[in-house]
């Protein structure tokens, strides 16, 4: 699929496989989502452009390359993109860390900001949207809508699990986003679940139903 990138690591997967399990528990559920995050980013962030310093090794003056000054920002879509966000910052400590907030309202079904904090620079930083699921695509939609209006040119989407009707929704919408995913799953349910996926992940996450 155009513009979509899945990850297919072993270690990936088979965190992904325990994730999906609904015997794991919330405190395992977690750490697998932050485990899983972490090997995301790696990914994600392969495209980082690189320059050349000059530096001292205990042996000489050598020239090495560090990451070329790129401003990143991880946005979780609140609530389950939470679970997402200590698993970047472990790779990128400096990342700053925007929330959006979304809820449906209940009479258009159409998604409703209630909460937006994004870093003041954002038009310079590159902005990562975590979420662990993309079923619809609803929220996705309307969350980088959102960072768009506040001035963001430069976005990816990430998340756990896809379904091809979310991807479809996004690209549809906002043709030139980048989508990672652990996984694109078979299809959305009558209730709007992601077939197989893993269930409600905020719920997961949280302990909540």
């Amino acid at each position: 699929m155009k513009k979509v990138f899945v990850m297919d690591h072993p270690l990936l997967q088979h965190k992904l496989t325990l994730i999906r399990d609904k015997n794991t528990g919330t405190k395992e559920f977690k750490e697998l989502v932050k485990e899983v995050s972490m090997l995301m980013a790696y990914e994600v962030t392969r495209d980082l452009p690189l320059e050349e310093v000059e530096i001292e090794t205990p042996v000489c003056k050598t020239t090495a390359k560090v990451i070329a000054g790129r401003k990143l920002a991880i946005v979780p879509i609140l609530r389950a993109g939470l679970g997402m966000v200590d698993g970047f910052l472990n790779l990128l400590p400096a990342a700053k860390v925007g929330h959006v907030g979304l809820y449906r309202d209940p009479e258009t079904l159409e998604p409703v900001e209630y909460y937006c904090k994004l870093p003041t620079d954002v038009h310079e930083r590159e902005l990562i949207i975590v979420d662990p699921m993309l079923a619809t695509g609803g929220s996705a939609k309307a969350a980088i809508r959102f960072i768009k209006e506040r001035g963001a040119t430069n976005i990816k989407l990430v998340c756990l699990i896809a379904a091809p009707e979310g991807i479809e929704a996004v690209h549809k919408e906002h043709a030139e986003i980048d989508i990672y995913a652990a996984a694109v799953d078979e299809c959305l349910n009558e209730h709007a679940y992601i077939v197989p996926g893993l269930g409600d992940a905020g719920d997961r996450l949280f302990g909540t139903k």
